[in-house]
């Protein structure tokens, strides 16, 4: 950066707004392009902002609590927003009751294969203990994820990383993957993405259709507590298992 722009940026960190101010704006312009693109999964606009709001915080010398300082307004709203998925999910709760029981099959079947399979690949590729037990909860949503973590003896900063690595994953390539599969029913198609890839494979699903995004929300806030109730339960045959 010149001199003067450096000046300027400075000045301008100094209020806590700007974290808030540099996310909307990075994220408007990563829906604008995701638009431009035809809504292709490959621009997620997820991605796109969260690309360039760390190449900003890296060229400018940012510190992530000073940027945070701002953001966590954005945070904050992470909770209204949340309880805010009942609304759709009470439209389709006549459908949920009908699946109860492929929805309960459905939510242990793959709340034990993203943990065992997490766990399976790390240990083949030679990862630490440490390592392991921070990749086991990445199929959750972010605090959760990082609470069970720290619970469990992983790095709660690592598991954030992956959580969002895991949801922008499972947003990106789980339309290709379910036509792949000829899996049609938004319902089938919302709930994976939801148990799969959390928050972020929850708004890709409303994208969608409403029912693809209720039944994706009903398995975020699902896989959610089973995980957080079945992984320490699990701790010690895991560990059986890693060797530690």
């Amino acid at each position: 950066m010149t001199p003067k722009l450096a000046e300027i940026w400075v000045y301008l960190a100094a209020s806590p707004l700007l974290g808030l101010t540099v996310t909307l704006v990075a994220y408007q312009g990563a829906y604008w392009l995701y638009r431009r693109a035809g809504c292709n999964p490959l621009a997620n606009p997820v991605l796109i902002a969260v690309t360039a709001l760390v190449a900003l915080l890296t060229l400018t010398g940012t510190s992530y609590p000073t940027y945070f300082a701002g953001a966590q307004f954005v945070h904050f709203l992470l909770g209204p927003a949340t309880v805010a998925l009942a609304v759709p999910l009470y439209a389709q709760f006549r459908r949920v009751r009908t699946l109860l029981v492929p929805v309960a099959a459905g939510l242990v079947a793959g709340c034990l294969t993203a943990i065992l399979t997490a766990i399976a690949v790390g240990k083949w590729c030679g990862a630490s203990t440490p390592t392991l037990l921070s990749l086991a909860p990445k199929s959750v949503t972010t605090p959760i994820a990082m609470g069970v973590a720290e619970r469990i003896g992983g790095i709660p900063s690592l598991t954030a990383v992956l959580v969002i690595a895991t949801g922008i994953l499972g947003a990106v390539g789980a339309r290709w993957l379910f036509n792949s599969m000829r899996i049609d029913d938004p319902a089938i198609r919302g709930f994976a993405i939801g148990v799969a890839s959390h928050g972020i494979g929850t708004a890709r699903a409303f994208q969608v259709s409403e029912e693809a995004g209720a039944f994706a929300a009903l398995a975020m806030g699902l896989n959610g507590a089973l995980t957080a109730l079945l992984l320490p339960a699990l701790l010690p045959l895991l560990r059986a298992w890693m060797g530690a």
